[in-house]
């Protein structure tokens, strides 16, 4: 069963906290949770961060910024953010990752959104700080759903862990940038990338999706073509050959680990 712990926020000197409520799950963040929670701290009036059984000091630093810490056994990455878009009670939610970081200008616009109101959605654009400079050609546009109105029945679907948050009216694009500090260098970029392609061929195993020996041969160059040359990666130097290959090797494993996973179960079946 799982556990709240609420701390009160430290209101903004200069303004009411907007009915905002900004949902984060997090395990294992001690190193990006303070920044991101030092960013809208100030005007949000609730922050909910659900833990699913960190073994650092997650839990105490978001208590700490005056986050509601919600205890929750990992289920899946889809559904501990919808577990997140549970626990909110504010007008609206603003879904964040746990490495990711309101930039002020995004502050400002947000707060002039929710006064003007005019849609029941907003999307961000994200802009990936990797190996010390931010990129402004790869990974880019990189526009996420992430402002709702919690009448507008938010909920999280897609599969994991590739979620897309889906709601029920009008989205808009806000301009301002969110900050995403997503990679802490070249081998966590790497295992990162292993390890969310064995997940995804997992989902696709669940969802009845093949093996094909002939998309594991062309999507894998032609992501790394898309990434490099049609959305100009490369006028990011190498930091932009370095996240090609990398969606290279992410389309890539994901096709031999959804083979191993049939190779597996074939045999399992054969004995």
């Amino acid at each position: 069963m799982s556990q709240a712990k609420t701390t009160t926020l430290d209101p903004d000197k200069s303004a009411a906290p907007l009915p905002l409520s900004v949902a984060i799950i997090t395990f294992n963040e001690e190193v990006n949770i303070a920044r991101t929670l030092a960013a809208v701290a100030g005007f949000a009036a609730e922050i909910v961060v659900v833990d699913s059984g960190s073994q650092d000091r997650t839990p105490l630093i978001a208590a700490e910024f005056g986050a509601r810490v919600v205890h929750n056994e990992w289920p899946g990455h889809i559904a501990q953010k919808n577990r997140a878009l549970a626990e909110c009670r504010q007008e609206w939610i603003l879904s964040l990752d746990a490495d990711e970081v309101v930039s002020p200008e995004l502050a400002d616009e947000i707060r002039e959104t929710l006064r003007r109101g005019d849609a029941a959605a907003y999307r961000i654009n994200r802009r990936t700080h990797y190996l010390g400079r931010f990129l402004r050609y790869s990974w880019q546009p990189d526009r996420k759903l992430r402002l709702v109105r919690r009448a507008a029945r938010p909920e999280w679907g897609g599969y994991n862990p590739h979620d897309v948050l889906r709601v029920e009216g009008e989205v808009k694009d806000l301009r301002a940038e969110l900050y995403h500090y997503s990679y802490r260098d070249i081998e966590d970029h790497l295992l990162r990338t292993v390890r969310y392609a064995r997940i995804s061929a997992r989902s696709y195993h669940r969802m009845g999706r093949r093996f094909s020996f002939l998309q594991l041969c062309l999507k894998p160059p032609l992501a790394f073509i898309k990434k490099l040359v049609l959305k100009g990666g490369w006028r990011d130097g190498f930091r932009g050959w370095i996240v090609a290959f990398s969606a290279l090797l992410s389309v890539g494993m994901k096709y031999v680990f959804l083979w191993e996973i049939e190779y597996r179960e074939y045999n399992n079946k054969s004995r």
